[in-house]
């Protein structure tokens, strides 16, 4: 914003007739703005306030916000000698609308409220009426946030005045950084300068700690100097000493400090009497053994508060140790929660539960809910800003592994070190009655990876062979994403390097030179070839489509060197792209991601998960890629809401690729039974069961879990297909989950007949052409996982508060009704997709895609509206009386 425009903005209205309206709209905005920030009498000093710790550019960025807080509207400056035009022209050439400015802080847009849905300026009053000491947030805050985190904020205060924590548990994205400064302004009396009553509650309660990881120390002393006016030290790295004397001295009320720094210092943090805790990433706190739980269970204070998106990621249990930091004994003794809760929840949701557990899991069900209710707020965004989104598509893709591939992965589970696994439960061939792996299977001395990890024991370890998982699983899961993973990394040491070309020479075989041999191959044309790679064969395809599209892409990996391969392959394909990896110093880090965001040209975003799972706001692309998947469902997720952030002005397509027929089918299986245990504990939501397994129980290992099923070979069947798919119950045919798949990759538009009936759909043609064509593609079979996942309504509603509301209308209903009830939920489903089916063809029968389609209904009028789906009707009569 220019020096000009800035003069214009505060200069009073003018009596000019062209801007009357515009002027006399900011005049009053500014006003009210003017008066609310002066409440003091003209007796009364005003407050001492620190300068700004900013630029002059970003004063008047921030002054350029509050103007669209308060209800008018900027237009563009116009360049140096231009002639002036009256406003009814400029309105003429921007389509009659005035054009807004738009904050560039990228930061801002993810975490708080749009400019165009705040409310007054005016503070948000927190005490109840006729409290002697008001507590609300400024105005300077409020007005800048939405609705759903001035209920958060409310939410913390109760837990505070209560004298106990609670956890705030948005969805990633929603805000819950802004939503915790704005409750410590309130708490910590920053609203003084515009208190009516004049009177500065200045009591001495204790600094306020936050425990977060490193990499987001620097976003929270920037959003804390943003949004407040707060005294924050950092204690991480040199100085410390300097901050703790800063600290006795009173002259410090927010001190920020990582995870790894309060473990290592925990008892010289844990001396200071604090008035509040934070932790962000609270379920860094899952498990009671680790250092850094028992760490923060010596914090004196009640006021703990922990603010994490993912409250439960692998086990029920891991709900308890978070809330019982806390809110300690809310959940009662550990023992009785995994016997009350954990083991009832887990064997109601197997497959073949007898009714009584099902019922007694639903009654622990709704139990739990409203005790954590008290202490929880839960809110996902599709609940809350939805509306100002698009939306996100979350495909679940199984590549077919080439025939190399296969070939290796077979070759791998023949491996001594694998069938010792395989076999550890059939008897000894010595003829003895006891197992193989209690008696003569114990030791692996014919094994390659056995014997690399006990060259030092040569009798083996008090695991064995159990030690032998792990390196396997990591091996098997390697060969399903790139051959080149399997071998020896030469940052490793020399013996480990040996053990490893010697492994990938056995299980290579005869195949050994189609792959460049059994040491890592840096040949630009071998790596960035496609031919021996599944994923990689899909993924060319897919990207070419989206790029041809205007399309922008984030391909995540876990692993660095399937990024390297990755990388020589869109060199390759000349496609212009960033990376961001544990190597990218952090100073560097933000620079990428707004290069990434405002340049048109970058087509191609390579992260890797585990450096780019906290803090990036990549609202520019649109299309996420997961190469790998993680045995934990929350880093996928959080990886996929680096795009779907407030901010993301399109739809958001998620592609998480699968090696058909390896342990990944396996893996997503487990985050498919962990998100539903998740959704069932954390906001009581009805879940299908699809598995017999059960979690941490060996009489019911079913088809998930136990050592064998890991080592299964999976490669002449399709698992996941088998478990989900044939137990699916809304009435959708398999073929209808790949309809969309084909569009996004090859623009494939079925035509208006075959979607018109259940009928048609089942169409054998019709299945053998969208197989033949999946095919072609290199991909098995896919479906949406929010089709799987997540399927029933939540009893945890939006304002989680003290009392018991019961909003689920399946809740009330008798046992006799249990089954009534899950079958009008599938009718409801299934019309909801009928629904879409349908919507969607009337878009193709104007010639137009879903999104062009919506845009043309609120346009057209209601006449005009009538008539085409008249037409399309009849049409479509036509067709079904062919048929």
């Amino acid at each position: 914003m220019s020096l000009n425009r800035l003069k214009e903005t505060l200069r009073p209205c003018s009596n000019s007739p062209s801007s009357a309206t515009a002027t006399d709209t900011a005049g009053a905005a500014l006003a009210s703005s003017s008066s609310a920030s002066s409440w003091e009498s003209p007796s009364e000093a005003p407050p001492s306030r620190k300068p700004p710790k900013s630029s002059l550019s970003q004063q008047l960025q921030r002054l350029d916000a509050q103007s669209l807080s308060e209800g008018f509207q900027f237009r563009p400056p116009k360049p140096p000698f231009e002639e002036e035009k009256p406003a009814a022209e400029d309105e003429e050439e921007s389509g009659g609308v005035p054009v807004t400015v738009r904050l560039p802080r990228d930061a801002l847009l993810s975490q708080s409220a749009s400019f165009e849905a705040r409310g007054p300026y005016e503070p948000l009053v927190l005490s109840s009426p006729g409290e002697t000491h008001v507590v609300q947030v400024p105005a300077s805050i409020n007005c800048r946030l939405l609705a759903h985190q001035s209920d958060g904020i409310r939410f913390l205060y109760n837990l505070y005045k209560s004298n106990h924590g609670g956890v705030l548990g948005d969805d990633m994205g929603l805000g819950k950084t802004i939503q915790v400064i704005a409750f410590l302004a309130a708490v910590t009396g920053k609203d003084n300068e515009h208190r009516a009553d004049k009177v500065y509650h200045a009591v001495e309660k204790g600094p306020i700690l936050i425990i977060c990881p490193t990499s987001i120390i620097q976003n929270w002393e920037n959003e804390l100097s943003e949004w407040g006016d707060f005294s924050v030290s950092v204690y991480h790295g040199p100085n410390r000493e300097l901050i703790l004397e800063k600290l006795k001295t009173h002259g410090t009320e927010i001190l920020v400090t990582s995870f790894d720094t309060f473990r290592i210092h925990d008892k010289i943090l844990c001396e200071v009497p604090w008035n509040i805790v934070i932790v962000d990433e609270a379920h860094k706190l899952k498990n009671e053994k680790s250092r850094l739980y028992r760490a923060c269970l010596g914090i004196k204070t009640r006021k703990r508060f922990g603010l994490t998106g993912t409250i439960m990621q692998n086990r029920i249990l891991e709900l308890f140790n978070l809330f019982d930091w806390v809110a300690p004994g809310c959940l009662g003794t550990w023992e009785h929660f995994r016997d009350f809760y954990d083991e009832p929840l887990k064997h109601g949701q197997r497959l073949s539960a007898p009714e009584r557990y099902i019922h007694i899991a639903d009654e622990r069900k709704k139990h739990l809910v409203a005790v954590l209710r008290k202490y929880l707020l839960r809110r996902t965004k599709e609940e809350t800003i939805g509306h100002l989104m698009l939306g996100k598509e979350d495909n679940v893709v199984f590549c077919a592994m080439s025939d190399l591939q296969k070939r290796v992965y077979k070759r791998m589970l023949e491996q001594p070190d694998v069938q010792s696994l395989i076999n550890k439960d059939l008897p000894c061939s010595c003829g003895s009655p006891l197992t193989q792996v209690e008696c003569c299977e114990k030791t692996v001395p014919d094994g390659i990876m056995w014997s690399y990890l006990h060259r030092e024991n040569p009798e083996g370890c008090d695991s064995c062979p159990f030690c032998l998982v792990l390196p396997c699983l990591i091996k098997l899961q390697q060969i399903s994403n790139h051959l080149e993973l399997i071998k020896p990394n030469p940052k490793d040491d020399l013996e480990k390097q040996k053990k490893d070309a010697e492994l990938a020479s056995v299980i290579f075989g005869a195949d050994v030179d189609l792959v460049g041999g059994n040491a890592q191959n840096e040949n630009f044309m071998g790596l960035s070839d496609v031919e021996h790679c599944g994923k990689m064969r899909a993924l060319e395809k897919l990207l070419f489509s989206w790029i041809t599209k205007g399309d922008k892409i984030l391909l995540f990996s876990y692993s660095v060197r399937m990024l390297d391969i990755l990388e020589k392959f869109l060199i390759r394909k000349g496609y212009c792209f960033s990376r961001l990896d544990g190597s990218t110093p952090m100073s560097l880090r933000q620079s990428l991601v707004d290069e990434f965001n405002k340049s048109p040209s970058k087509q191609v975003f390579l992260i890797s998960t585990r450096a780019g799972g906290l803090g990036l706001n990549l609202v520019s692309a649109n299309r996420v890629v997961i190469f790998d998947p993680n045995w934990n469902p929350a880093q996928d997720l959080q990886a996929q809401d680096r795009s779907f952030r407030y901010g993301q002005k399109r739809h958001v397509t998620v592609f998480r690729l699968l090696a058909a027929g390896s342990l990944e089918e396996l893996v997503y299986s487990r985050q498919i039974y962990k998100q539903q245990l998740s959704n069932i504990a954390v906001s009581g939501k009805m879940e299908k069961r699809y598995f017999q397994g059960v979690q941490d129980c060996k009489e019911f290992q079913g088809e998930l879990f136990g050592i064998c099923n890991l080592f299964h070979d999976l490669s002449d069947k399709l698992f996941t297909s088998e478990i989900i798919e044939m137990h699916e119950k809304g009435g959708q045919h398999f073929d209808t989950q790949n309809k969309p798949l084909l569009q996004e990759i090859d623009d494939y538009v079925p035509p208006t007949s075959e979607i018109l009936s259940h009928d048609t759909l089942n169409d054998g043609a019709t299945v053998f052409e969208n197989t033949r064509k999946l095919q072609d593609l290199g991909i098995v079979y896919a479906h949406r996982n929010e089709d799987i996942v997540n399927m029933g309504p939540g009893l945890l509603g939006n304002n989680c508060t003290t009392s018991t509301k019961e909003d689920s209308a399946d809740t009330t209903l008798p046992k006799t009704q249990a089954n009534n009830s899950k079958r009008i939920h599938r009718v409801d489903v299934s019309t909801e997709q009928f629904k879409r089916n349908e919507f969607r063809h009337v878009a193709h029968y104007m010639g137009m895609d879903c999104l062009e389609f919506s845009k043309w209904i609120l346009s057209a009028s209601p006449s005009k509206r009538l008539e085409v789906l008249e037409s399309f009707n009849k049409k479509k009569k036509r067709r079904q009386l062919d048929y």
